[in-house]
């Protein structure tokens, strides 16, 4: 690693910016960006640095579910299991790559036990098997869990491993640009541009870089993301990298005081709905009831949201996901604020009208009991604690809910190596890598990130372990993209509207007409909307209070930039009637009915089965042009597991020519 400076002049403005050349950058602290960094010093790569806003920041080590789930082969009892069989459980989902489906399943058993290995205290029996649990679209006990902060647990762990190798990490720093050299098929990635924490220019030229940033938390008004977390998968955009299947992310009911998905136990227990008038308390309404024939059917259905917590249109007409829907009306269309309520019952409710299997469960469980908060101290008591350590307590207050934006299917394309598909040395890794599907099993994403990450490294190890960076490229590229910043947050002294205000629009705009109800009208006027917006923030820049806030408002220009590839995006699989599908219900007069009471504003098309076995790659430019192409998903590799000609390949390196 060396540091230099370079003076950049843009105008009147002359900046001394510090510079580090390292060999391979890391871009975030989350789990898959510190396990890229810890693989690669593993694998010989001693010159690493991990680049981020901090290591308590970001989604893995802040989030976590009811029983966060980490997937993997299934490793307990007599499940027969296999990558193979593993790997169609991923296609099945639909418009997943096979390559990706089989790499994810191959890894899945070494990323895992890399984990235990390093102290995270996955459950075993006495004979050391990994005990497991089924999750959704898992046909196998291959889910495992620590309980609700399973990737904390990881990110912890993988802390301390990187701390003993002496990874060197630069925190308090916000990455505002990614660094390109070269076109077309030369394209590759050179390093990036961030901000210090006094809101200073920062370079890193870099042979390799490992984004690994997450997914796009900030592009919501009504998300479950951590508030630390933001994401910026609009710095890959902006850099011209090929994204795919980015209409496909998952949605679902969660508390927005302290953000947390309230799937699980929180709804097994059967809590009350209701809802107010703004003030949060005048006006309370048990809302639901009026949809369904009976309390008893009401009550199985709220019963149901804990096994199926996402947002889900194959459970619409007749299924669950009809309490999103009606969540969503009460919160967004009437203006009401919604809450669940554990201290009551729902009005009417009796254990005897409940569906047998809700009765079954709740009395294998034993918790026939008088309230929701005591079914809920007796099932799952950390449920309780998690939101009394947060200053919320739920036995003695309603917790306030929103359908909200959760994870991303979808995002940078990479191919079996996690490699850019188009601008070569990048590497997006975890939640910002689409290689997920339309459905993926429970868990899938924390195995994601830690397979994209095994084999990010690998490949670096073995392929771009040397130096072919034209220095001299890289810092004229790293000048431009300073004089650039700079230029920016020039402008930001004269605009009109400040960071806090540019973001809430774009965010309102996201949540307003690209989550789980979209329309083909909607979606339209909010694509033109967003790409004035994106143009208007390039022109004016925002203003912000002091030079720490200029990394806030520089964020702004790749979150709105993001938003308005995301919007176009989803309005290229609305016009290609792809449909309902995924977390994502698409309205049409002409469609069918969820439900007679909502009236007949909320007819939705049904999915086109077709589009399951294509991918829609999205590539955007800054000027704000996107090409959007549908491609063939690549099958399952059929591959010939010849113990001799396998080795042979492997010993010869030519595994990683392919």
């Amino acid at each position: 690693m060396q540091h230099e400076t370079m003076t950049v002049r843009t105008g009147q403005r002359e900046a001394n910016v510090a510079v580090t050349r390292v060999h391979t950058l890391v871009i975030g602290s989350g789990a898959a960006g510190l396990n890229a960094a810890n693989q690669l010093r593993a694998m010989g790569i001693e010159d690493v640095l991990v680049v981020t806003e901090g290591l308590q920041k970001g989604t893995s080590i802040n989030t976590g579910s009811d029983k966060q789930t980490y997937y993997k082969l299934a490793m307990c009892g007599d499940d027969a299991d296999s990558p193979r069989a593993m790997a169609d459980n991923y296609f099945e989902g639909g418009s997943m790559h096979g390559d990706l489906a089989l790499v994810e399943a191959s890894l899945s058993a070494r990323a895992f036990l890399n984990l235990k290995n390093l102290g995270v205290p996955f459950p075993t029996d006495a004979y050391g098997q990994i005990v497991g649990y089924k999750t959704d679209h898992d046909p196998r006990q291959r889910a495992t869990s620590i309980g609700p902060y399973t990737s904390r647990e990881m990110c912890r762990a993988l802390i301390r491993q990187a701390r003993q190798q002496g990874i060197p990490l630069d925190e308090g720093r916000v990455i505002v640009s990614l660094l390109t050299v070269g076109e077309g098929d030369e394209k590759r990635a050179a390093g990036a541009v961030g901000l210090d924490e006094d809101g200073l220019p920062v370079v890193y030229l870099a042979e390799n870089v490992v984004l690994a940033v997450g997914g796009p938390g900030g592009l919501y008004k009504t998300s479950v993301y951590p508030e630390v977390h933001t994401g910026a998968i609009g710095l890959g955009l902006a850099a011209g990298a090929k994204a795919q299947s980015l209409p496909e992310s998952q949605y679902g009911l969660a508390s927005i005081g302290f953000r947390w998905n309230v799937s699980g136990t929180y709804m097994q227990v059967i809590p009350r709905f209701i809802s107010t008038d703004a003030d949060g308390v005048s006006s309370p309404q048990e809302f639901l009831r009026e949809y369904f024939p009976s309390v008893g059917e009401m009550n199985s259905m709220v019963f149901l949201k804990g096994y199926q917590w996402p947002f889900d249109s194959r459970k619409i007409e007749g299924g669950s996901s009809i309490v999103d829907i009606l969540v969503y009306i009460e919160n967004v269309l009437r203006g009401r604020r919604v809450f669940l309520d554990f201290r009551e019952n729902p009005e009417g409710f009796r254990f005897e009208d409940l569906s047998e299997e809700a009765r079954e469960y709740l009395t294998r469980s034993e918790a026939l009991l008088e309230t929701p908060i005591a079914r809920l101290e007796q099932m799952n008591p950390g449920a309780i604690t998690l939101y009394s350590d947060h200053d919320i307590d739920i036995t003695s207050e309603p917790l306030e809910i929103a359908v909200c934006a959760q994870h991303n299917n979808g995002g940078l394309a990479g191919n079996h190596w996690w490699e850019s598909l188009n601008i070569r040395h990048l590497f997006p890794v975890g939640e910002v890598n689409g290689s997920h599907g339309v459905y993926r099993p429970g868990g899938s994403a924390l195995n994601a990130g830690q397979v994209g990450s095994f084999r990010a490294a690998e490949f670096i190890a073995n392929r771009y372990q040397e130096w072919t960076l034209d220095g001299a490229q890289a810092e004229v590229a790293a000048e431009q993209a300073v004089a650039d910043v700079l230029a920016w947050t020039a402008r930001c002294g004269e605009a009109s509207a400040s960071w806090q205000e540019e973001r809430e629009e774009f965010q309102a705009r996201m949540s307003r007409a690209g989550a789980h109800i979209r329309s083909k009208e909607t979606i339209h006027e909010a694509v033109e909307e967003a790409w004035a917006h994106y143009r208007r923030l390039e022109a004016q820049g925002c203003t912000y209070a002091s030079p720490r806030e200029a990394a806030e408002a520089l964020r702004n220009r790749q979150l709105c930039f993001a938003h308005a590839v995301y919007l176009s995006a989803i309005a290229e699989a609305i016009e290609s009637g792809v449909g309902s599908r995924g977390s994502s219900m698409v309205l049409d007069p002409d469609g069918v009915s969820p439900h007679p009471m909502p009236g007949p504003e909320w007819k939705f098309s049904r999915e086109d089965p077709a589009f399951r076995d294509r991918v829609l790659e999205t590539v955007a430019s800054p000027d704000g042009e996107v090409r959007h192409e549908w491609v063939d998903r690549r099958p399952i590799p059929e591959t010939d597991v010849w113990f001799e000609t396998a080795w042979a390949a492997y010993r010869n390196g030519e595994i990683y020519r392919d």
